[in-house]
């Protein structure tokens, strides 16, 4: 395997500029929502990898972990329903009912489009609680997939779940303050540089994350993604009832967890060890990282998934 390349190699200067992708294609999803999928990497490598993002961001702003992917695998990003570079629905639907559908229906779009090949699924968070909703529920149709600190809730009674059903409300509440509107994409930078979860992300991404959940308005700038549809976005994230035990998976599955060690743990962290230790899952945990780890270490990230991948055939 290749070692992998620090980011300052990708990035000199300290500026991520997204590169121009190979190909891209707008899908239309079932209900009508609009989902622009953008291939990047080398389209001839034999693996292929999908990677998304969390409530409130968009893929754009992960470029620090999928962008050195892009030397060795056949990557194809995509932002989840409503936010980034989609088009708004009429009606929103954003739900994890959809977004466990999107999956299904961009991974065979894709396939169709690009043709088949093995394929990895590299989700974050509520992207990754969408892809889990739909390998458990709708079947199976991944090579392998990694989940990158999902926010993993365990059933009423656990020991954990009062813990993590808090967390939910805490980050509903914020989402529902947070500014909606900017100037110019500095404002929401500044709010990402002077946060104390977005302290440890690499140099340049709190700007290009910025630019990436933005866009221009009459008055300035605003938020492509609501604050009031995030904020129902982690409400419901409670009552979804999946715990599931990897077995329960047709395939290889990564939990990539925050590290639960730490002072002050991300309660996502807390919760990923305990359904890996319980659910029988290949598990590793990022030192020193918080809920955004792929942002923080995402050398670290890579190497987690292409140790796993190399185990399964799959890494380049």
């Amino acid at each position: 395997m290749r070692r992998v390349e620090p980011v300052r190699e990708y990035f000199p200067l300290g500026i991520l500029e997204v590169p121009e992708p190979v190909d891209a294609v707008d899908l239309t999803m079932a209900d009508g929502a609009h989902i622009l999928v953008r291939r990047h990497g080398d389209p001839d490598a034999r693996v292929r990898i999908f990677a998304s993002h969390g409530n409130g961001f968009a893929i754009d702003g992960y470029l620090p972990f999928w962008r050195p992917l892009c030397e060795r695998y056949d990557v194809v990003v995509f932002d989840m329903r409503n936010h980034g570079r989609n088009r708004p629905s009429a009606t929103p639907n954003h739900d994890y009912d959809h977004m466990a559908r999107d999956m299904g229906e961009i991974h065979g779009a894709v396939s169709e489009r690009f043709g088949a090949k093995p394929t990895v699924g590299a989700f974050h968070s509520m992207s990754g609680r969408a892809a889990m909703k739909d390998a458990v529920e709708a079947g199976w149709r991944w090579d392998a997939l990694v989940l990158f600190d999902p926010p993993d809730i365990p059933p009423e009674g656990h020991k954990l779940f009062d813990m993590m059903v808090k967390f939910e409300y805490r980050l509903a509440d914020w989402a529902k303050s947070r500014p909606a509107r900017f100037s110019d994409p500095s404002g929401q930078e500044a709010e990402y540089t002077n946060g104390r979860a977005a302290s440890r992300w690499v140099a340049g991404t709190h700007g290009l994350m910025a630019r990436s959940i933005l866009t221009p308005a009459e008055d300035g700038w605003e938020l492509r993604y609501p604050g009031e549809i995030e904020a129902e976005t982690y409400v419901a994230n409670i009552p979804m009832n999946l715990w599931p035990k990897a077995s329960e998976f047709g395939g290889p599955v990564l939990l990539v967890g925050a590290d639960p060690d730490v002072e002050r743990p991300s309660p996502t962290a807390t919760a990923n060890k305990a359904m890996a230790e319980e659910g029988g899952y290949d598990y590793v945990a990022i030192p020193g990282t918080g809920h955004m780890l792929q942002l923080e270490k995402p050398e670290a990230c890579v190497e987690a998934m292409e140790t796993f991948l190399a185990r399964h055939g799959l890494a380049a």
